[in-house]
C-alpha cells in the first residue's frame, strides 16, 4: 500500500490538503472532524496525532470542481450552509470537516431512508444537521435554518436552478455564494448540456445571482457542472 510522503495545506484552498504518496501520486483530503469515522469507505491518513480523510473527486462533485479549476473554494471555517440534495453525507462530511465545530450545515433531503444513513453519520459529526424535506418549498422548514454565508445544492431536479432561486431568498445572505452541480440529463435529456446550463444560469441570473464561474465535471461526473455565483451583489 502507497505511504504518506508530506500533507500540506493547500496555498489556495484553506481546510483541504494535498497529499503526496511514495508512488509520486497526489491526493486531496480534508482533516477529520471525528477522528476514526470513515463516511463512505474514504482512505484515512494518519500523520502527526492527526486524520486526514481523502477526498475522492469520483464520489464527490465538489472535489471534481476543485481539481478541475474552480475559481476558488468559497467555504471557510465556521460558516452556515444550507446543503440541498445532502443524501447520505458524502460531500457533506468533507464541507463538514472545513467548517469545524463552529460551522454548521442543514442539510435537506427528501428521501426518508437516506435520511436514515446521515443520522448515523452525525450522530458524532454535531455540525451537520439532517432535515427530512422537500427542497422546492422552502416555507416548510424555514423555521429550522438561519440565514446562511453558503448555499449547496445538488438536487437532480428538472427546475434545480428555480428551486436554488427559491431558497436563496429565504436563507441565503446578501453576497452569500451558491455551489450548484447541475445533471444536463436530470433537466432535460432532449438538450445538449451546454444549452442546459445556459439555461439554468440564465434562471440563477433573473433570482439576482452573479456568476463567477461554471466547471464541467467530466471525466469525474459526465455531463455535469458545477456552477459558483454570488447572491445579489454585482
Amino acid at each position: 500500500m502507497s505511504e504518506v510522503v508530506r500533507i500540506e495545506e493547500h496555498r489556495e484552498w484553506k481546510g483541504v490538503y494535498v497529499v503526496e504518496l511514495n508512488d509520486g501520486s497526489l491526493k486531496i483530503a480534508t482533516k477529520n472532524l471525528v477522528p476514526g469515522q470513515r463516511v463512505y469507505g474514504e482512505r484515512i491518513y494518519k500523520v502527526g496525532g492527526a486524520e486526514y480523510r481523502e477526498w475522492n473527486p469520483y464520489r464527490s462533485k465538489l472535489a471534481g470542481a476543485l481539481l478541475k479549476g474552480l475559481a476558488e473554494f468559497p467555504v471557510k471555517e465556521g460558516q452556515k450552509i444550507l446543503y440541498l440534495g445532502v443524501g447520505s453525507g458524502t460531500t457533506a462530511s468533507h464541507i463538514s470537516d472545513v467548517l469545524g465545530p463552529k460551522g454548521v450545515i442543514y442539510g435537506v433531503e427528501f428521501a426518508p431512508r437516506v435520511v436514515r444513513d446521515l443520522i448515523v453519520m452525525v450522530k458524532e459529526r454535531r455540525n451537520v444537521f439532517p432535515i427530512l424535506g422537500d427542497a422546492r418549498f422552502p416555507e416548510r422548514f424555514r423555521q429550522l435554518v438561519e440565514l446562511t454565508d453558503g448555499l449547496y445544492a445538488d438536487v437532480a431536479q428538472p427546475d434545480q436552478a428555480a428551486i436554488v432561486n427559491r431558497n436563496a431568498a429565504l436563507f441565503l445572505k446578501e453576497g452569500g455564494y451558491l455551489l450548484l452541480a447541475i445533471k444536463a440529463r436530470s433537466v432535460d435529456v432532449t438538450l445538449e448540456p451546454s444549452e442546459v446550463y445556459r439555461r439554468e444560469i440564465a434562471t440563477l441570473r433573473e433570482g439576482g445571482f452573479s456568476i463567477v464561474d461554471v466547471v464541467h465535471l467530466d471525466p469525474f461526473d459526465k455531463d455535469h457542472a458545477m456552477i459558483y455565483a454570488v447572491y445579489g451583489r454585482k
